[in-house]
């Protein structure tokens, strides 16, 4: 065990993984099902769409790939290991955006950046804050509070706050929800970005045309199981409401 605890210790800063694979992959909540046998991979300069309703097990399976819930079976692989056997290496590789940014509004762009960074455990404070907050395009609105940005704005602020500590797995949950034009074309140049840095992005929406522009592969959760969307020249909306009708089409019995 204490060589265990030695490796993680000295390979958090640059443990890096080229792929994320789940296999077989439940989660039940109690008597619910939220997951069932969910099986995908992704890899390095990968956008992995999830599109689905309410419901549909989309923000389950991005807290199961961001180790903030355990599967109830099967296992999801960080290269060649597991999250229990990776530990806090692990997690210093993974950024989330929820719904609600968890920004505070008392305190300005700028600061929630120090805040967060600090809490990383990241050095050179200042200067990361300072490069996201130019990232974001927010540089002369750092020093304002972020109570009194528009969501646009406090979108683009939460997203580099999740990018701050450089993660390898970036995983979204609805980013686009909610963002005016401008807003949504900058999250688009965002993430191609992220995309020629190699990062490994999983992306949960319901916005088709805005999934049509920025993912490399998109799948239907409906129900907690898991369809492939990837017929070649066919919209995502027209696959989507293809494989819509035909699980709600009785089967006629054999």
């Amino acid at each position: 065990m204490a060589s265990s605890l030695h490796q993680i210790s000295t390979t958090q800063d640059s443990l890096k993984f080229d792929r994320v694979a789940f296999v077989d992959v439940s989660k039940y909540f109690g008597r619910r099902r939220a997951l069932a046998h969910v099986s995908l991979e992704c890899g390095t300069g990968e956008i992995l769409g999830f599109l689905g309703g309410n419901g549909a097990g989309k923000s389950t399976l991005l807290a199961l790939a961001g180790t903030i819930l355990d599967p109830s079976s099967g296992e999801i692989r960080y290269g060649g290991g597991l999250a229990r056997e990776l530990g806090p290496a692990l997690r210093g590789n993974i950024g989330l955006l929820s719904h609600d940014f968890q920004l505070y509004p008392e305190l300005t762009a700028r600061e929630n950046l120090e805040f967060f960074a600090a809490l990383y455990g990241l050095d050179q404070i200042g200067d990361r804050s300072h490069e996201a907050l130019r990232s974001a395009e927010l540089l002369s609105r750092g020093d304002d509070f972020v109570g009194g940005f528009s969501r646009g704005m406090r979108q683009r602020v939460a997203l580099e706050r999740t990018l701050l500590h450089e993660p390898q797995l970036v995983l979204l949950d609805e980013p686009f929800s909610g963002l005016d034009e401008g807003s949504s074309s900058a999250l688009v140049e965002r993430l191609q970005v992220l995309k020629s840095e190699g990062r490994i992005v999983f992306l949960a929406t319901h916005d088709f045309e805005v999934a049509e522009l920025v993912l490399d592969r998109a799948m239907l959760l409906r129900a907690g199981r898991l369809l492939p969307l990837s017929r070649a020249g066919e919209s995502l909306r027209a696959q989507y409401r293809d494989s819509m009708q035909r699980e709600l089409t009785p089967r006629r019995p054999e």
